[in-house]
């Protein structure tokens, strides 16, 4: 469980900045360009690349170059651990409502008496 956790920081931290997100969003149609992901962007390349590196680094996206052209596309196997992660808590919250349903069942009937 810790790996996971140590895993979900990198990932959630690659996608807490609002230009890394577009990023993503925009890999989600498909594979693109650093030329692509920058032109929607108000920053110089450099930038564009250090928030390209932190994606990489949290392992959502993959870079390939061929010629003079790095391309990038997602990596959809990140995107299901936070699904898992979210199912997860999802059923632990559900657990606790189940109890605290019965909970209130039972002194509902309690007080019924």
């Amino acid at each position: 469980m810790k790996s996971k956790i140590i895993g979900l920081e990198f990932i959630f931290h690659a996608l807490a900045d609002r230009s890394r997100l577009g990023m993503v969003e925009r890999l989600s149609l498909g594979p693109a360009s650093v030329k692509e992901l920058a032109e929607p962007l108000d920053m110089a390349l450099p930038s564009v690349l250090k928030h390209l590196k932190v994606l990489e680094e949290g392992g959502l996206v993959l870079s390939e170059k061929l010629g003079r052209v790095r391309t990038y596309r997602l990596d959809p196997t990140k995107l299901s651990v936070i699904d898992s992660w979210m199912a997860e808590r999802k059923a632990a919250w559900n657990r606790s409502f189940d109890k605290l349903d019965k909970f209130l069942i039972e002194t509902s009937d309690e007080n019924s008496d």
